[in-house]
């Protein structure tokens, strides 16, 4: 089967419990642009947050579910352990050293890791990331109401850490599957080693990192860890031509969904992390004009009709930084 390479990442999605402290932290302490308030298609009782860069793009987005209930993340396997942000070099990461200990959050030294010189931190419901000095790559749209200045922004997700049980597993699906390229192993700043598996382009944005440690036991996904991991199909023709070879490989792969900003697929990989691929479009000004992203409750066209028994539903959350 022609299968034209999946981009690189698209975007990643977490879990929080406090939406407005959430909202708080992604848009003022780290500077992203909420592009898309709307709720979770599949619970409608819940928000789902889009942060990306200034016009949304695929590969700088990390939503959140807003699921009060749920209980806190358990590290382990079966679970993305750590989520790599970019920075436009090193410069830009002595400068965040900076603020995140002038806002007090819990961050670590400038370490080297996998390669690339990174900040590790946590925010504040426990989630794992790191800011990596991507070197100054391509990609990602600088936001003029980002209280970060331009040339220190986020420019979009890096990598992210896979922890499971049986590593081999995970990597026959990542290089005979999905098409990823295994790049050689790298040290960590714990002192243990990563496999680095590229797809499309390589380099930050298009790599995966799969930890070849022991892990303390099982994960359990949760607040303050991460729901899914999804890669970018061009278009779809392309997504249709991934859901068929996930199919023929005896993956379990669900019917394309609509999730109205992109459609999407899901399957489980061996050790039982959920990766989506999504498609680059139709993007998020499909439904807001893009100076006025994330300023109001969007709703898919087939949820409209239920607009105020879902914002009853909702607590109203503060109006975005930068308005």
């Amino acid at each position: 089967m022609d299968l034209q390479e999946l981009g690189g990442l698209h975007h990643l999605t977490a879990v929080t419990g406090h939406a407005a402290a959430n909202l708080d932290f992604y848009t003022q302490t780290l500077g992203l642009r909420l592009v898309k308030k709307t709720v979770n298609q599949d619970d409608v009782s819940a928000y789902h947050l889009f942060y990306a860069d200034a016009v949304g793009s695929p590969g700088t987005e990390v939503t959140f579910f807003d699921w009060a209930w749920a209980s806190p993340n358990r590290a382990g396997t079966g679970t993305v352990a750590e989520t790599a942000l970019r920075v436009p070099g090193r410069a830009a990461l002595a400068a965040w050293a900076e603020r995140l200990a002038e806002l007090g959050v819990d961050a670590d030294p400038i370490v080297e890791h996998a390669g690339r010189a990174s900040l590790p931190f946590v925010d504040p419901e426990g989630q794992r990331l790191r800011l990596v000095d991507d070197g100054g790559a391509a990609g990602g749209h600088p936001w003029d109401g980002s209280p970060v200045p331009p040339e220190e922004q986020i420019r979009g997700l890096a990598a992210v850490t896979l922890a499971v049980e049986r590593p081999e597993s995970t990597a026959r699906v990542l290089t005979d599957v999905l098409g990823f390229r295994f790049e050689g192993e790298a040290a960590t700043d714990a002192g243990e080693r990563v496999g680095v598996y590229a797809v499309g382009p390589g380099g930050p944005g298009a790599e995966v990192w799969l930890s070849t440690g022991s892990a303390s036991g099982p994960g359990r996904g949760g607040i303050g860890g991460v729901h899914h991991v999804a890669f970018r199909a061009p278009d779809d023709a392309a997504h249709h031509a991934w859901r068929e070879r996930i199919a023929a490989a005896g993956l379990g792969v669900t019917p394309v969904i609509d999730r109205f900003y992109f459609r999407s697929i899901y399957f489980r990989e061996p050790g039982g992390i959920l990766f989506e691929i999504a498609t680059d479009g139709p993007g998020f000004a499909t439904d807001e004009a893009m100076d006025a992203l994330g300023e109001r409750l969007a709703l898919p066209p087939f949820l409209e009709p239920r607009r105020a028994e879902i914002e009853a539903g909702l607590t109203p959350l503060p109006a975005p930084v930068g308005r």
